[in-house]
């Protein structure tokens, strides 16, 4: 049987496979063996980054190829835990199964959900069982990573924080906020405050606006992440521009990048 074969009639033994001959003492690739759940995270995180970056750009072959990467960090983390006897990766398919089914009772049992926010509020229900019956003291915010992206954090804070009733509730009352987080920023700047007050300042102003985005039901990282998008693809169309007449951004003025940029927003417009 050809690998191609392999691959077709049992994927993700295929995969598994793969994985276990990477890391054999024998044979296997020296830079594999010498990876450890610290130094493969770095990468685990980069892949999910890319697989957000695919679905921004609503590219369906990248997207394919990434989720596959995707995985195979997840296989990558799985044999390095078979190789200690902690687990391996069908003990994570387990697991994923399990948790599931117990937190859609409505499909896999008798209980009943009308709505897409009706299972949402369950799905959080059942995940505060879960952490409350964990030894010591409970905290709303329990459970959440420390290593989640800044914004994602912010997000995730503010949603544990309303489900106990502490949150605005309008959208108006943010804008509010983040009104008043401007004006405090103008005052450290005017006042020549230090690098860190002013730091302080602007980390409020970005919290409070993740949660404008959050009421208002957008991701702030996926609307961040879009706009990035929106900016390279707009200064890259200025720098067609200047270089159809023999020139680059650092030969322009700010006055003519910025006519430029109106002109690459107006083709996009129409």
């Amino acid at each position: 049987m050809t690998m191609a074969d392999a691959a077709e009639s049992g994927a993700i033994e295929h995969l598994l496979e793969i994985m276990r001959r990477l890391r054999a003492p024998q044979g296997g690739c020296p830079w594999d063996l010498e990876q450890t759940f610290d130094t493969i995270a770095p990468y685990t995180i980069e892949e999910a980054y890319e697989v957000a970056d695919a679905i921004a750009r609503k590219d369906m072959v990248a997207l394919k190829d990434e989720l596959g990467d995707l995985l195979f960090q997840s296989v990558y983390h799985a044999q390095m835990a078979s190789e200690s006897g902690a687990f391996d990766f069908k003990d994570v398919v387990r697991a994923i199964c399990a948790k599931m089914i117990h937190r859609h009772p409505h499909v896999f049992g008798d209980a009943k959900v009308d709505t897409s926010a009706d299972q949402t509020s369950r799905w959080e229900e059942l995940k505060a069982k879960e952490r409350g019956a964990k030894p010591g003291p409970v905290s709303a915010l329990d459970g959440l990573p420390a290593g989640l992206p800044a914004l994602k954090q912010a997000e995730k804070f503010q949603k544990r924080a309303a489900r106990v009733g502490f949150d605005w509730p309008e959208a108006k009352q943010v804008l509010d906020k983040i009104d008043e987080e401007i004006d405090e920023i103008k005052q450290a700047m005017a006042s020549n405050a230090s690098t860190a007050k002013l730091s302080d300042e602007i980390g409020d102003l970005l919290f409070a606006v993740v949660n404008l985005a959050r009421k208002a039901g957008i991701d702030p990282g996926m609307a961040l992440r879009g706009t990035n998008l929106k900016f390279d693809r707009r200064f890259r169309r200025i720098e067609e521009l200047l270089l159809a007449h023999g020139k680059k951004p650092e030969q322009s003025t700010l006055d003519e990048m910025e006519a430029l940029w109106v002109k690459a927003k107006g083709e996009e417009a129409r």
